[in-house]
């Protein structure tokens, strides 16, 4: 008679003080301004959940750093990837109701539910700050917030008038936690450093004197469909890419000027070789 299994105990939760510690073994400087892209369910179970993650990198930064995550809104756009999934398959006149029913961006209240719990605990933090742009916004809290965050222009999603430049300037960290290159947004600075990149039509919904109303405007076309390996080819490089587990995932750590760099070059030479 054979002996029943015993299943594996849950793994327990994971809790602030220790994720703070791996943090700061990785490398995150205390004092100092970093970018997150995280998956909260590769770390894992955490005891209270986001509120205690966002804790734990703050802990690691200090009462001097700055967090800033994405707080992209690509759900009040009809030019974006995120509406053509929404309605394929509907009919024209069912595409039109969804392009009505698609409130203007607001700032302060515009949730941004693609960008992941992480993003959002931060976005909706006391203190949080976030910036104006209404599809690349950007969150931040900390005292750099201002510097990161002000003078983003509407018809600059993440170029030299956007925070990613400003993150540049500031030699920001980066850390990608339980995520894969494919979603480092810093790669897309890079994109507007390239010679002659190519541009196209956005279109959103904005707020104007109370009213909403469609805006469409022209900026570079962005692509992150190559990103992936893209950060394969900057692993290999030999750039100074930090990789530990913190909590359950694997998280990696570099500077953020560093990894645009390494961009800019590669990006003409592979997009070329395949035009």
């Amino acid at each position: 008679m054979s002996t029943p299994r015993t299943a594996n105990p849950p793994a327990a939760p994971h809790r602030a003080a220790p994720l703070t510690a791996q943090l700061t073994a990785l490398g995150v400087e205390r004092g100092g301004v970093l970018m997150v892209h995280a998956s909260l369910r590769a770390v894992g179970p955490v005891e209270g959940g986001a509120d205690t993650v966002v804790r734990a990198v703050r802990e690691a930064l200090g009462p001097e750093g700055t967090l800033v995550v994405p707080s992209f809104t690509p759900e009040n756009s009809d030019t974006s990837p995120h509406f053509r999934a929404r309605v394929h398959g509907l009919d024209a006149e069912a595409r039109e109701a969804v392009r009505a029913a698609m409130p203007a961006f607001d700032p302060a209240t515009t949730p941004a539910p693609s960008m992941g719990r992480l993003s959002e605990t931060v976005r909706t933090s006391p203190g949080a700050a976030r910036s104006a742009h209404p599809q690349t916004s950007f969150a931040a809290v900390g005292p750099l917030a201002p510097a990161v965050l002000d003078g983003h222009r509407p018809d600059c999603h993440l170029g030299e008038d956007s925070p990613l430049a400003r993150l540049d300037a500031l030699h920001a960290q980066v850390l990608l936690l339980g995520t894969g290159y494919a979603t480092c947004t810093a790669f897309h600075l890079a994109e507007y450093r390239t010679p002659s990149p190519p541009r196209r039509t956005y279109r959103c919904v904005v707020r104007d004197s109370g009213r909403h109303h469609w805006w469409t405007y022209e900026d570079v076309a962005l692509d992150d469909s190559d990103f992936a390996a893209l950060g394969a080819d900057f692993e290999r490089s030999g750039a100074d890419i930090r990789t530990a587990p913190v909590g359950s995932a694997t998280a990696r750590l570099f500077r953020l000027p560093t990894a645009v760099a390494f961009a800019k070059g590669w990006l003409p030479a592979h997009r070329g070789a395949h035009s």
